[in-house]
């Protein structure tokens, strides 16, 4: 049988000197013989881990695209009470449109958006490569999901196909800025048990609008109506995802608005200290900070987590993915990348 005019024991003797990624192509293969994949997803499973970083069992590793450009993914180990496991974040675009001033990722603007082949690689290294048990894919890494919607819901199809890498929908999270129609497109397709989580950062319009510019597009309340229209399970929550950055968004009275918008959304607040960009115009918050901030909203009523921080020494944390040696400086750069019209 073929597949891309290839046999699968020619795919194997080409790919003889990386043999680790043998398991991951027999995979590909099998889901690839049902059409569920993109024709280029077998070179894709096999894109170069070109550097890596590591903070004990904490990974950060760097693919190469054919184009140059590269993408960063984060191996996360995660503690349970009887249990350990491995969350893996991953990419959706080189860089990010969205120009979120606290984001290392939104200095770059968008290189790329990665194809659905391209995401699904980061996994198959990511168990191939370093051999991790990854039980949960969460798309916070660079870029914005909902800006590459076609290509992240084709990964999602691969990653939850029995043929594919087999998670299922309830161990995906897209994380979105608040991309209402991404949300609405999500909703129609009737994916019950995926996790849907939103970039707040912000208890009003107008530090939300200061911060995240897509608020001055998407203010909070067409957001917080796409929410509430959203189709959640009886078990199920958003998660708000709130970066606490000293001096904008860390007071009581923040709090206190953040709580009262959240009030109607089925939703777990998930505070994330701040992980400073190269030259941030803010330090991380202090720990006191941080737990008083949680300690009012959780008095207020809402249901709250904090998010540790784990590879904040080598910007590996969240928000501080993205290698600005890559931006391109002049128009003839752009162009090519196929980025200039």
């Amino acid at each position: 049988m073929h597949v891309l005019g290839l046999t699968f024991s020619e795919v194997c003797e080409a790919l003889r000197p990386h043999p680790h990624n043998i398991p991951a192509l027999r995979r590909a293969y099998a889901a690839a013989l049902r059409g569920e994949l993109s024709d280029d997803l077998l070179q894709a499973a096999t894109l170069p881990v070109v550097r890596q970083q590591r903070d004990g069992d904490l990974i950060k590793f760097v693919q190469r695209l054919t184009s140059g450009l590269e993408t960063e993914s984060v191996i996360i180990p995660m503690q349970g009470r009887q249990r350990s496991w491995r969350t893996l974040c991953v990419s959706s675009q080189v860089g990010c449109a969205m120009g979120c001033t606290f984001c290392e990722t939104a200095q770059l603007g968008r290189l790329a958006n990665l194809s659905a082949a391209e995401i699904v690689g980061q996994v198959a290294a990511a168990r191939q490569v370093f051999d991790a048990d990854i039980r949960n894919v969460v798309f916070m890494g660079m870029g914005e999901p909902f800006d590459n919607f076609d290509e992240v819901i084709q990964a999602v199809r691969v990653l939850t196909d029995p043929m594919g890498l087999s998670l299922g929908k309830s161990h995906v999270t897209i994380s979105t800025v608040g991309r209402t129609e991404g949300i609405r497109r999500l909703a129609a397709l009737g994916w019950r048990r995926i996790n849907l989580a939103v970039s707040l950062n912000a208890p009003n319009d107008e530090i939300r609008s200061r911060i995240m510019p897509i608020n001055r597009v998407e203010p909070m309340d067409a957001l917080r109506d796409a929410l509430l229209d959203y189709p959640l399970r009886k078990c199920q929550f958003f998660m708000i995802e709130y970066v606490l950055i000293p001096g904008v968004n860390d007071a009581r009275e923040h709090a206190m608005e953040l709580v009262e918008y959240l009030r109607p959304i089925q939703c777990c607040l998930n505070v994330i200290p701040y992980n400073p960009r190269i030259d941030s115009p803010w330090p991380a918050p202090s720990e006191e900070s941080v737990l008083q901030f949680i300690d009012w909203v959780e008095s207020a009523g809402q249901f709250v987590k904090r998010r540790m921080t784990k590879g904040r020494d080598f910007m590996a944390a969240c928000g501080q993915l993205g290698n600005r040696e890559l931006r391109p400086r002049s128009r003839s750069a752009k162009v090519e990348l196929g980025m200039a019209k």
